[in-house]
């Protein structure tokens, strides 16, 4: 099982405290791996317009990744593992690193088994968008085609500042992900559809219920004090081409106990995160090939008198049934180690066979892109089909824009 940490394709590290594998290893009796890789402006920030020296450079990260993976196919059996079944999964942004080497022709044949937790990832960046945002680090550096081999000796921090001066408000594609370059990524992991790559690799997908109150509510606890009166002006930045108060009226009549602050961190959530995990095992399931299985963790959090609700990263602590490690997500206590005793033997019995189904779980069904069997991991754990249907409806096309429904997330 090889970990992909978080933080995006620009921060984190696989050396992270919640991400220490020892209890999973022994639990499933399998090898645990965590990787480091390239991220950022070295991992990411695509030259390949000033020559072919620098092709790769858009997706050197990706591309490491990919090189760990080759290193677990040829040394997996010195550690007791089987290079035949090797898991990658990952959240946040390693959910999304996922996404994307399921389209990769480089990896495919490395890896047998697929989960993004958190991290649905559509579409690359397209390969114009890339170059244009790498043109303006060169210019910020002062280097043109004739001299850009000196940026392979410039100081880290110079280039980190002509990053940061280049990324304007709002700006994308300077060095946050893979870029579709047509020679190591060729076409959006799944966007259309999912890409054939993958077809005979089963996944699993599945969000956190409120991921943004982490997100946003830690950078920003004027959240939480959120009135009925403020919201909508709050909303209306990720609802655009959306009647807000229509789809706050909405959310209400759903969830009428809902405060003004879980309704904006669960409407955030809803259309990003949530949507772009449906869409992503909608194409998955509509591929034919393996199975696909989703989940919705929707079991609140204490810690903090229980304010953070459902928060990103909250079921990081379960699937390494690292509950002691991870106390300040999630508390510690008989319910929290219910959660982690059946979802990290859901991880393990996927990770073996495809299929995470095991004894302290009702049957899981695989999921389709018109029942959308979901398990809701909770104290009680069951399976709802569709199980937010009425919500999702509100974010549809074409009133909500595509690119926002599309992008998925990285946090």
């Amino acid at each position: 099982m090889v970990w992909l940490h978080g933080g995006g394709f620009v921060t984190g590290s696989g050396s992270s405290n919640a991400y220490e594998g020892t209890r999973l290893a022994r639990r499933g009796d399998v090898v645990v791996i965590t990787i480091n890789h390239r991220l950022n402006s070295f991992g990411h920030l695509y030259l390949g317009e000033y020559g072919e020296s620098f092709a790769d450079s858009g997706n050197a990260g990706i591309l490491d990744i990919v090189l760990a993976l080759r290193w677990v196919r040829d040394h997996a059996a010195e550690f007791g593992g089987d290079a035949d079944n090797v898991t990658i999964f990952g959240e946040s942004g390693g959910g999304a690193k996922v996404s994307v080497l399921m389209g990769m022709d480089s990896a495919q044949g490395l890896f047998h088994r697929g989960i993004v937790q958190s991290g649905p990832w559509l579409r690359v960046t397209p390969e114009d968008v890339a170059a244009q945002a790498a043109a303006r680090v060169i210019e910020q550096l002062g280097l043109t085609r004739d001299t850009i081999d000196q940026i392979r000796s410039l100081p880290l921090e110079q280039i980190q500042t002509a990053v940061a001066t280049a990324s304007q408000p709002g700006a994308v594609g300077i060095a946050t992900g893979p870029v579709l370059d047509g020679r190591n990524i060729a076409r959006h992991p799944f966007y259309p559809d999912a890409a054939p790559q993958g077809r005979q690799v089963p996944m699993l997908i599945g969000t956190c219920r409120t991921e943004t109150s982490l997100l946003e509510g830690a950078a920003a606890p004027q959240l939480f004090a959120l009135t009925w009166e403020s919201l909508p002006k709050r909303l209306a930045p990720w609802l655009q081409g959306l009647d807000v108060d229509a789809v706050i009226a909405q959310y209400r009549k759903l969830h009428p106990s809902y405060a003004p602050a879980a309704t904006y961190f669960t409407i955030t959530t809803d259309c990003g995160f949530y949507r772009s995990s449906v869409a992503e095992a909608n194409r998955k399931a509509e591929q034919g090939g393996a199975p696909v299985y989703f989940y919705l963790l929707d079991w609140e959090t204490p810690v903090q008198g229980g304010k953070y609700l459902v928060p990103h990263a909250l079921d990081i602590g379960f699937v390494f049934d690292n509950v002691a490690r991870s106390e300040s997500m999630s508390g510690i206590g008989p319910e929290q180690q219910q959660l982690a005793d059946s979802m990290s033997e859901a991880w393990l019995a996927f990770a073996r066979s495809g299929d995470p189904n095991h004894a302290g779980l009702p049957n899981w069904p695989k999921y389709d892109a018109s029942t959308k069997a979901t398990m809701i991991f909770d104290v009680a754990s069951h399976v709802v089909n569709d199980p937010r249907a009425a919500e999702r409806d509100l974010f549809r096309p074409p009133a909500a824009p595509v690119a926002a429904a599309e992008l998925g997330s990285s946090g």
